[in-house]
């Protein structure tokens, strides 16, 4: 079982940068794959970036290059790190994870455990 708590949303400027951070909790951290997606209004929930146990990380082409995840195994947490953020980013972001994750399918929204969320709002 784990317990996955978002955290970091906030209101901010096109351009301007976000952190946002999912502290995991109630079984054991290293060896699950974790990944961010997001929900805006009126859309399905889609994939952001994905982080496996070896260290390999994957992201949407909407976002690479301005987004990078990254695990911090000391304190059971992941972060997303946004720059460049633009009003299509606008969302609610969700922090997921699986302990037996194909990573064929990292993309896809079938993940064992869910966050609450997290709202992200970029204004122009």
């Amino acid at each position: 079982q784990v317990q996955l708590v978002e955290s970091g949303g906030g209101l901010v400027q096109a351009g301007d940068s976000l952190r946002l951070s999912c502290a995991a909790s109630g079984s054991t951290f290293s060896d699950y794959a974790m990944a961010w997606f997001r929900q805006a209004p009126g859309t399905g929930r889609e994939f952001v970036a994905a982080s496996w146990s070896d260290g390999s990380a994957y992201y949407a082409d909407s976002v690479k290059g301005r987004f990078t995840i990254a695990r911090h195994h000391a304190n059971h947490t992941m972060s997303l790190q946004m720059n460049s953020l633009q009003p299509e980013d606008a969302a609610v972001y969700y922090c997921a994870a699986d302990r037996r994750k194909s990573r064929t399918y990292y993309y896809t929204p079938k993940y064992d455990y869910w966050g609450q969320g997290t709202r992200v709002t970029v204004s122009s």
